[in-house]
């Protein structure tokens, strides 16, 4: 997530939590920006996923600085656990996808199509993510 715009830029889905799984979103993040990451931060939990040996040398060489929450302290993180939450309740909400090709698209048509260019943001000035991106590049 783009902390400025609140857009997901990077995501990724396995059903494990191999050190692929965030360089992939981290991958599909850095395809979205078509940018130069150097001088990036990237912000987690401390899950083993982001502690890998394998995913902090990637950061490095990517010139991204990595930063985790302390531990066991999910204030650090509020803004990707209230997205998580929100996934949850509106992607999901009562329903269990019957398989994980199911869950994924789901994940896909949410934030693709509904969460990035459509859902309003109070902090954003209630814009999407997607317009309120393009009202700062307009500016």
């Amino acid at each position: 997530m783009d902390l400025c715009s609140r857009r997901i830029l990077g995501w990724s889905t396995r059903e494990d939590l191999a050190t692929e799984l965030p360089s992939a979103a981290l991958e599909r993040a850095l395809q979205a920006r078509g940018a130069n990451p150097s001088g990036l931060l990237h912000h987690s939990d401390r899950g083993c996923q982001y502690t890998s040996t394998e995913f902090r040398k990637r950061l490095k060489l990517r010139g991204i600085t990595a930063s985790m929450s302390r531990t066991a302290n999910c204030y650090d993180n509020a803004t990707m656990e209230s997205f998580w939450a929100t996934l949850k309740a509106e992607c999901f909400g009562s329903s269990v996808p019957s398989t994980r090709a199911q869950a994924r698209s789901m994940v896909f048509d949410y934030i693709e199509t509904f969460y990035n260019p459509v859902r309003l943001h109070s902090a954003l000035g209630f814009q999407s993510p997607l317009a309120f991106e393009l009202s700062i590049q307009n500016n």
